[in-house]
């Protein structure tokens, strides 16, 4: 696929910032004293929602001090689009979930469909207690199941396509230092 360069660019160049590096980095310090505070006696399995889900993840378990195991899974919708659509698993779990504390972390709680899929899944493998972490919770009614919430949430954003900080626009600027809005969206 033909990346246009100039339009990636320009995407940035003309969003808005919604919530800049020191800000998240806050959200981020406070999600882990409470992830903290709930599973430093637990040994959980910590599960990074790739693609996504990488930033944050990383944020969290250099903040999470207590012993945990990491490990990701990949699914997804979006396939880089800016619409969702059915769920494909590209990696399951590896590991045993049986009888564990899982934690699930993800970029994003949006709808809920991909989030909530993954926890059925580990819920369906005899996981003991399944928690959920995300950095961005959307405002909007349109959850997967009425008042779905994140266990763990950083942040509450407004209804717009977003990216930075793990979340993507076409595949590209997850690296982005601050959460960004798309201009008119």
């Amino acid at each position: 696929m033909s990346v246009d360069l100039d339009h990636i660019r320009q995407v940035m160049k003309e969003a808005d910032c919604l919530y800049n590096e020191q800000q998240i980095e806050e959200a981020i310090a406070t999600m882990a004293r409470d992830i903290t505070s709930e599973l430093a006696d637990t040994t959980p399995l910590v599960f990074c929602v790739m693609n996504g889900g990488l930033v944050i993840t990383g944020k969290l378990l250099t903040r999470m001090q207590f012993p945990l195991e990491a490990s990701y899974v990949h699914a997804t919708r979006y396939r880089d689009q800016l619409t969702g659509s059915g769920l494909e698993w590209k990696v399951r779990p590896t590991q045993s979930i049986k009888g564990r504390t899982v934690l699930i972390i993800d970029d994003i709680l949006d709808e809920g469909h991909t989030l909530d899929a993954i926890a059925d899944f580990c819920q369906e493998e005899g996981a003991a207690r399944v928690l959920t972490a995300v950095l961005v919770d959307k405002k909007h009614d349109r959850k997967a199941s009425p008042g779905l919430k994140a266990d763990f949430t950083g942040l509450e954003i407004e209804d717009r396509y977003i990216f930075g900080y793990g979340l993507d626009y076409q595949g590209y600027w997850r690296n982005a230092n601050g959460i960004y809005a798309l201009k008119g969206h």
